[in-house]
């Protein structure tokens, strides 16, 4: 397992540098006509933050306590094939219900009915997840994300805020 930690590892640091000699293609500092980062901002620095936890897990791979057996248990197949299933319908629902719906229901799905917690944790996490990324991507950064069906239901916010 230590050659599949190294490998996927090196991967993902060549992936990131990828990521992030395209991100600098548009301005990742802050830009003063518009108020608000760049258009490369979140892409570079996402990508810096995924090329040091893959550097971190190539370290790890070389420290004397990776060298531990290591042996994938078939029982995780399904639930790992589950979810890879769900964000693959998460994904295509994105575009036609909408971040703001598809993500909640992906979280309703993992929380309630894949992971079996309480409503109150459910609820609260469903419900506040969709605020939190309206003011954080539209609002804050100015990044409009996919609102499908729903895009008349924002009219009176974006009147609001723009």
């Amino acid at each position: 397992m230590l050659v599949a930690d190294r490998l996927i590892a090196g991967a993902l640091m060549a992936l990131s540098l990828y990521f992030m000699s395209h991100a600098v293609a548009l301005p990742i500092g802050w830009n003063g006509q518009t108020g608000g980062p760049g258009g490369g901002s979140f892409p570079f620095w996402l990508s810096a933050v995924m090329l040091a936890c893959s550097a971190v897990i190539l370290l790890r791979s070389f420290a004397a306590d990776a060298r531990a057996s290591f042996a994938f248990d078939t029982a995780m197949l399904r639930p790992i094939l589950l979810v890879v299933a769900a964000i693959v319908v998460t994904i295509a629902l994105i575009s036609w219900l909408g971040a703001y719906i598809a993500i909640p229901a992906f979280l309703f799905w993992y929380l309630r009915i894949f992971g079996g917690h309480g409503w109150t944790l459910v609820l609260s996490i469903t419900l506040i997840t969709p605020v939190f990324l309206f003011f954080f991507f539209e609002v804050t950064l100015r990044i409009l994300l996919p609102k499908g069906v729903t895009e008349p239901l924002f009219f009176p916010l974006y009147a609001m805020f723009f």
